[in-house]
């Protein structure tokens, strides 16, 4: 499956709020529609946060996830990952409770602590619908997104027992080191699903540079034994995923990474962006996997031994 490309939507996140955009999906009818429409446009995976339906506050109670985990799975055969990053504000025990409840085929795992800050869009936002959203932008000037290596244990254990296996999310090259740490220990197994994060203020930046060696460290630290995918923040989204293609790679969208879809035009979808990205990919003379392929390439347990 070499010529295949994994595309992952990240439909709507915890870091944009609602005053940022009208077409972030905030309420469960919302993100199951957006992911609905993701994966009939050729997003392979689906990575899930869930909110508040008043506010658009970041929710990760169970209960949140549970109108739109069953809707989305009846209606698509797409991979669901659900997130154990939740919000850099929350614990890792409120973050790891709906992986570990509903244990889906994948969730995320974020592999270190780390400065995470998103401040300075206070610049361009001004005024909001909600005061939560000037508190969270504000309060992330001192914030330190906690994963130490006792947090990423506890979600390993508390969610691979199920069969979950994870979307390795590293924001910098020392997120890959610890990754391997944990693989030496007999922790994790591959085939290991890398996906790195570039552009978030405390990690790693968007320079091609960055972006080679995030893929040069993982090629020595792993070999052949993991797939290799990117994300680019903001405006940096599909030249990073452009880079990366031509890289070998695979590739992540969607409203939880950028609102945009082309210099000062939002996005109106995820699809949109999905759309776009197979764009990118068939332009390239590859071929978008499609969710069973995916499956194979991840060595993942298949949709029908979740527990929603």
């Amino acid at each position: 499956m070499g010529d295949k490309v994994i595309i992952t939507c990240a439909v709507t996140g915890a870091i944009h709020t609602p005053s940022m955009s009208p077409h972030l999906p905030v309420t469960p009818d919302e993100i199951a529609e957006a992911a609905i429409g993701a994966a009939e446009a050729g997003a392979a995976i689906l990575h899930l946060h869930a909110r508040d339906p008043a506010t658009g506050r970041p929710d990760q109670s169970v209960e949140a996830f549970a109108p739109f985990l069953p809707r989305i799975k009846q209606a698509t055969g797409a991979v669901v990952n659900i997130t154990t990053g939740g919000s850099p504000y929350m614990t890792v025990e409120e973050r790891a409770k709906p992986a570990a409840t509903w244990q889906p085929e994948v969730a995320s795992l974020n592999m270190g602590s780390m400065n995470f800050g998103f401040f300075p869009l206070l610049a361009k936002y001004k005024d909001f619908q909600h005061e939560w959203e000037r508190e969270h932008l504000e309060g992330s000037r001192d914030l330190v997104f906690r994963n130490s290596f006792a947090d990423i244990e506890y979600v390993l254990k508390t969610c691979a027992g199920h069969g979950t296996r994870f979307e390795f999310e590293c924001y910098d090259i020392s997120h890959l080191y610890n990754l391997a740490h944990f693989a030496e220990r007999g922790l994790v197994e591959p085939p290991f699903f890398v996906q790195s994060v570039f552009g978030l203020l405390g990690g790693i930046g968007t320079h091609p540079e960055d972006v080679m060696h995030m893929r040069r460290t993982a090629d020595r630290l792993f070999g052949g034994d993991y797939r290799w995918s990117v994300l680019g923040a903001g405006k940096d989204q599909f030249r990073i995923a452009t880079q990366a293609l031509a890289l070998g790679g695979n590739i992540r969208v969607g409203l939880e990474d950028s609102i945009w879809i082309a210099r000062g035009k939002l996005a109106e979808s995820n699809a949109q962006q999905v759309a776009k990205a197979r764009g990118l990919i068939e332009g390239l003379g590859l071929e978008v996997a499609t969710p069973d392929e995916a499956r194979a390439m991840l060595g993942l347990k298949g949709g029908d031994r979740v527990a929603f």
